[in-house]
């Protein structure tokens, strides 16, 4: 695949790479899903399941995964899709008097299975898919790995929208006052962090006023998005101007500044601090 977007799974177990036109959407728990939501030509799901290192067996656990599934189902047949070994195999069904294919690929290295399946209309073919699944790349344990940005992924999507809606109510619930996103709303942003209804140590809300001013800052700035960013252990949301190294953490913005300094963020002067920044770099 020449040209794509990166993914690291929760945790750091693997990356790969998807279709620029690919977006990840919600799915069962420890499952991810990838489609175009423009132009449907299939449904991209990734499984991994992982043997812990040092059990019994532990590094044969993909090749013992991938014999399995050729013994045990008759529809399955060995592959290779570029350093991988596969089982392969594919189903048909009906849904609605259309009539779909589901590819089925159980791949992996050492201690890590993953299980990807592609299911696309009858007569679309598997390229993408395997063209994704050539690209995995298991993430060693203990290794220390740069710092990376990627596309906003569904989990920390969860996170951005559960603490705004918390921060919104509790807003608009204190002040008696609607709250758009906008830059109208910084200052009743402060008002509530000023208040005193939240106790200095009370991490959680002080993030999630973070988070509203986020928002905001999406809302109002053109080019300003969410990304994610792994480092290490540490995976979170992140807002990112283009494709620039101006990078902003809104969950550690007001909740950093509350534990180096008795009063809370103003966030208006950090507003203005970042118009500041971009326009030196659009110079």
């Amino acid at each position: 695949m020449a040209k794509g977007r990166k993914f690291i799974a929760p945790g750091g177990w693997f990356s790969m790479i998807y279709p620029e036109n690919w977006n990840e959407f919600e799915d069962m728990e420890g499952t991810f899903l990838f489609y175009d939501p423009d132009k449907w030509d299939g449904n991209f799901r990734i499984s991994a399941y992982k043997k812990e290192p040092g059990m019994p067996g532990s590094m044969k656990f993909a090749e013992e995964n991938i014999r399995q599934e050729l013994r045990e189902n008759p529809q399955a047949e060995w592959v290779r899709i570029g350093t991988y070994e596969c089982a392969y195999s594919k189903q048909m069904f009906q849904e609605q008097g259309n009539w779909y294919i589901t590819h089925r690929w159980i791949t992996g290295a050492g201690n890590l299975v993953f299980e990807c399946s592609f299911t696309v209309p009858k007569g679309g073919d598997t390229a993408k898919a395997e063209e994704v699944i050539a690209t995995l790349v298991i993430r060693k344990e203990n290794e220390q790995y740069p710092r990376e940005i990627i596309p906003i992924r569904v989990l920390e999507i969860l996170t951005v929208d559960e603490s705004y809606e918390w921060a919104v109510k509790t807003i608009k619930t204190q002040l008696k006052k609607d709250f758009t996103g906008s830059r109208e709303d910084i200052v009743k942003t402060e008002q509530v962090m000023q208040s005193g209804t939240i106790k200095p140590n009370q991490r959680s809300p002080w993030q999630s006023f973070g988070i509203a001013f986020g928002v905001i800052l999406t809302n109002e700035i053109e080019g300003m998005n969410w990304v994610t960013v792994v480092d290490g252990s540490r995976e979170v949301p992140a807002l990112q101007y283009k494709e620039s190294d101006l990078i902003l953490y809104p969950v550690d913005l007001v909740w950093n500044y509350r534990t180096k300094k008795s009063d809370p963020c103003d966030l208006q002067k950090e507003y203005s601090f970042l118009l500041e920044k971009i326009e030196k770099l659009e110079k």
